[in-house]
């Protein structure tokens, strides 16, 4: 398939195992596992970086394969409250530095192109998720806001 809003068409990167089985060599059980996890929620990481952090540090190659359930869900029920979801978080951050950029660099049309092509994609996510029911059914993405909001 091809990507959205990019010329290449490749496929390449690292794939997660088709086997959900947990290795033998991982050293935590799932109890002890979903205790991490809140405990670096509460520390104010996100999925992502907890993620990561249980990978590099604590050698768990998958909290989900492990107690299966992802890491946001262990979240919500360990009573940590995520406001806002990470991917649009991240969407808005990279709008917000373009716009910045843009600030700066008035001529810059490919960045120009690309804000809308980011800002189209946060709109997307926003439908998605007013439609799930992660966010309220009448918030909308405005630039101004959205700088405060990640800042």
């Amino acid at each position: 398939m091809a990507r959205l809003h990019s010329k290449k068409r490749g496929k390449s990167g690292s794939k997660k195992p088709a086997l959900k089985v947990t290795p033998e060599w991982v050293e935590y059980s799932a109890h002890e596992v979903a205790e991490l996890v809140v405990k670096m929620g509460k520390e104010g990481l996100g999925p992502t970086a907890i993620g990561q952090r249980l990978r590099d540090t604590y050698g768990v190659p998958s909290v989900q394969n492990l107690c299966g359930k992802p890491i946001t869900k262990i979240l919500k029920e360990g009573g940590v409250k995520q406001e806002y979801p990470e991917d649009l978080l991240n969407l808005i951050r990279r709008a917000v530095n373009m716009r910045e950029h843009l600030r700066t660099n008035r001529a810059d049309k490919h960045n120009r192109t690309k804000l809308i092509h980011v800002e189209s994609k946060i709109g997307r996510l926003v439908k998605y998720y007013t439609r799930v029911g992660r966010l309220p059914a009448d918030w909308k993405y405005d630039p101004e806001t959205a700088a405060l909001l990640v800042k």
